[in-house]
């Protein structure tokens, strides 16, 4: 389903985009400075050609974006945002972004989102449908704007029938971070009780400093950017961690998580000499309950994760396994393995239809033996008597950037949760946009581990 959005022209705009749409129909100069192989360098192959699924946005739209002067978000607002990043990742290197979007419009929305994101509950309860409603889970997304554009208009802009779960995971890897998150955010605040951002495990310090969405910013918005990543950063701390749709379906990114120790695990005083305790004994591990992901403290945004914290680290960072129990995760050196038993146990407990997490791209799946591929955008993981256990990804041809010879061509995927039970899940693959316009990566993606395995630790607590 494609819900149509005007393109709007615009008679003044600023130097710097009157040049951007002068050049789209010559051959540009090149730019200077830091944005000198914005046009020329690298070009991203893609799974595939259609050219159906390309936005057409060819004229500029009304830009810089303003802030609304009574505040209120609209649709047509957050359409129109929609429109000016997909123009300007196109026609307008990374450090004119201030020119698209002014750094005053970026602290008036990242504060209007913080304010409802804070409030929500760990896990949100999301209910009170009407006969005619939907839901729409989206996993990983990655920075890949323009696969994320097509998705809203596939599926069908929120609205007050059509509900949207993302499961986490909006920036890092593709060059579009910045703009992906600066959107779902817009949206959320439009319509707060119809959009959910739930938080992934790239939503923290430590991935963003190495995966590249830091450096996005600082290059984005020059001297403002250690500004505008500390109110990103914050803006994380804010996003739940895990949702329930219809009492039937939980979601979130990694997925299931541990039961406290009963005695809290002790550590030394000190920034420096602090231990990371990571994992109990694997033959003391058992489920956690909701009521403690309730209590967990999620604002942590990086280890150490002892005693209440170790449940964030879990339900972002944990996987499946075909193999019964819980183990620790050793492949990530975080969170944990999860077995069929554990999944049945956790739905039949709270008598629930599917788990929908998210969290595994083709990168990581390729090592995991015994569970699904990533080719078609979702796998089906466990099937057990209770009910069903899903993964999800939907960044397609992902990553954006791959030093490997031949690419993934992986397709992302939404999945559609109807009444009335909204417990039958509805799969939607569907491949990247091509032409994706020319970007440079914003992290040394020949050098970065594909996955996030065998994670640096020491550097996340220093």
């Amino acid at each position: 389903m494609f819900s149509q959005s005007d393109s709007r022209n615009t008679d003044s705009t600023t130097t710097a985009v009157t040049a951007a749409v002068d050049d789209a129909n010559s051959n540009p100069p090149p730019p200077s400075s830091s944005d000198e192989d914005f046009f020329s360098s690298i070009s991203v192959a893609s799974s595939s050609s259609s050219e159906d699924n390309q936005p057409q946005t060819q004229t500029p739209p009304q830009i810089p974006i303003s802030w609304p002067s009574d505040s209120v978000i609209t649709q047509s607002w957050v359409i129109s945002l929609m429109e000016a990043f997909d123009w300007g990742s196109r026609n307008l290197p990374p450090s004119e972004f201030p020119t698209l979007f002014p750094v005053q419009v970026f602290d008036s929305l990242v504060l209007s989102a913080s304010k409802i994101l804070h409030k929500e509950p760990n896990c949100v309860l999301i209910g009170g449908f009407k006969a005619d409603s939907s839901v729409v889970v989206v996993g990983d997304v990655h920075g890949q704007l323009h696969d994320v554009i097509f998705l809203l208009r596939d599926a069908g802009f929120p609205a007050d029938n059509r509900v949207f779960v993302f499961n986490g995971d909006y920036v890092d890897r593709g060059a579009w971070g910045l703009e992906t998150f600066l959107l779902l955010l817009a949206w959320k605040v439009s319509m707060p009780n119809k959009v959910y951002l739930l938080r992934g495990n790239h939503e923290s310090k430590y991935c963003t400093s190495v995966y590249g969405f830091e450096k996005e910013v600082l290059t984005k918005y020059g001297d403002k950017g250690k500004h505008v990543y500390r109110k990103c950063l914050g803006c994380f701390e804010g996003l739940p961690l895990a949702s329930m749709i219809a009492g039937r379906v939980y979601t979130a990114h990694g997925g299931l998580f541990r039961c406290l120790p009963s005695t809290p695990s002790k550590r030394s005083k000190g920034k420096k000499t602090r231990k990371v305790v990571l994992n109990q004994e694997a033959s003391s591990l058992a489920l956690g309950s909701l009521d403690e992901l309730s209590k967990a403290r999620r604002t942590v945004l990086d280890p150490p994760w002892e005693g209440p914290n170790l449940i964030p680290g879990d339900v972002l960072w944990s996987d499946p396994s075909m193999n019964p129990g819980l183990s620790p995760n050793k492949e990530r050196g975080i969170g944990l393995l999860w077995g069929p038993d554990c999944t049945e146990e956790f739905l039949k407990k709270y008598n629930l239809k599917l788990i929908i997490r998210s969290h595994e791209g083709p990168d990581a799946r390729e090592k995991r033996s015994g569970l699904g591929g990533m080719d078609e955008g979702y796998t089906i993981d466990h099937v057990v008597e209770s009910g069903k256990l899903i993964t999800l990804f939907s960044a397609p041809d992902y990553p954006q950037f791959q030093a490997t010879e031949e690419r993934y061509k992986n397709k992302g995927a939404y999945i559609v949760l109807e009444p009335p039970h909204f417990d039958s899940p509805v799969f939607h693959s569907f491949e990247a946009i091509t032409p994706r316009p020319k970007a440079n990566p914003f992290y040394d993606f020949e050098d970065v581990l594909d996955s996030d395995e065998e994670l640096d630790l020491a550097s996340m607590v220093s």
